[in-house]
Formats: C-alpha cells, sequence, structure tokens
C-alpha cells in the first residue's frame, strides 16, 4: 500500500482540510493518486458530525460546522494534533469496524510506548483513560466512508484547553470526561506524530 505523509506545521483551516480530503478521495478512485495521512492541527473550531443533536450544544453562542463525518459534536484546537487520513479499503475486504480497530489498536499502541494505558469502548467511540476511577476521553475518531475510501481521521489530546469542551456535552457522552496527555503524564510528546504515523503504516500492512 503506497502512502503519501503529510505535515502541516502550521494550523490548517477546517475547510481547507475537508476540501483537500474530498478531492483526495476522488483522486485515489480514479486511480490518480495514492492514499494520504496527514498530520496537521486546527485552530479553534467545534465540529457536529452526522449523529450530533443540538441538545449537545451548552453553549448556544458558539459557532459549530456541521460535518459530513461519523460521530457527534467534539472540540479542536492548538495542543491537539489531528490525523486526518484517506486510506482505500477496496482492497481490505470493505470492512469498516475492521478499520476502526486499526485505529483504536494504533492509538493504544503509541500511547503505551509513553507508559499510558488506554482502551477502547465498542459502546463509546474513541480511546479512554481511567483516572483514578473516573473515565476520560484522550483521543476522539470519526470516520466516513465513500466509494469504500475511508477519510477523516481522529485527534488526540496532547497539551489542549479542557475549558473548551464544558461548551458542549463531547461526542454526546454525559457521564465520562476529557483529558489530555500532558495531565495524565507530564513529559515531552514531541515525537509522539512520528511514532503514530509508523504505527498506523505497520498496522495497515497487516
Amino acid at each position: 500500500m503506497k502512502i503519501e505523509i503529510k505535515k502541516s506545521e502550521k494550523p490548517v483551516k477546517y475547510d481547507d482540510a475537508l476540501a483537500f480530503m474530498k478531492n483526495r478521495l476522488l483522486d485515489i478512485n480514479h486511480k490518480n493518486s495514492s492514499n494520504l495521512i496527514w498530520i496537521l492541527e486546527h485552530e479553534e473550531i467545534y465540529t457536529a458530525g452526522t449523529s450530533s443533536k443540538e441538545n449537545e450544544v451548552l453553549d448556544k453562542s458558539i459557532k459549530i460546522i456541521k460535518t459530513n463525518r461519523g460521530g457527534k459534536i467534539t472540540y479542536h484546537g492548538p495542543g491537539q494534533l489531528i490525523c486526518y487520513f484517506v486510506i482505500d479499503l477496496k482492497k481490505e475486504k470493505k470492512d469498516i469496524r475492521k478499520f476502526i480497530s486499526l485505529i483504536e489498536k494504533t492509538i493504544i499502541e503509541t500511547l503505551k510506548s509513553y507508559n499510558i494505558n488506554t482502551y477502547a469502548d465498542r459502546n463509546n467511540i474513541g480511546i479512554w483513560y481511567n483516572d483514578n476511577s473516573q473515565i476520560k476521553k484522550v483521543a476522539a475518531i470519526g470516520v466516513r466512508v465513500s466509494k469504500w475510501i475511508a477519510y477523516h481521521g481522529f485527534s488526540i489530546n496532547i497539551k489542549n484547553d479542557l475549558k473548551k469542551y464544558q461548551a458542549i456535552i463531547p461526542c454526546g457522552i454525559h457521564d465520562k470526561g476529557v483529558t489530555n496527555l500532558k495531565i495524565i503524564k507530564d513529559q515531552d510528546y514531541q515525537d509522539l506524530d512520528e511514532r503514530l504515523i509508523k504505527n498506523f503504516i505497520l498496522n495497515l500492512k497487516v
């Protein structure tokens, strides 16, 4: 599987990222381009997936961008790693659940390399951390599949402002919290993107 690795040093506007992925999807479908893994950061923005509800917005003054990814409402902003992808699943037996599990495995393995133990939950999509019996989300996943090509991606909270989540019910989940890596374990995460890309590619080849 040929994969282009793209990294953006400056924050990317959400609409620009979405347009880029849609164009890449069409190119891949016509066999004019390779698969893509794209590491970036967004400026402050709230996005609502296809299963979001109005009552999940607690602060009515915030601007919500509706998007075609799966999932509910989440926040993106500085201090959060975004991993977008455009991956052709037609050669992977068209198994969406297997692909989601591959993403979960990639994040869990990457965080394990920092001595942070996290887990996936079939009932609540994302990656979770048990903080003294308080369950908190550290990574969110939102995927859409078109023409059997998966795109959008996932985000990992590194040192983002968690107060921003108070404006919403994150991912529609009432009884669990949100955290970031710096709070879990204050260490250097500078090479997180490299470890993540390495694990993602290895898991895609399995």
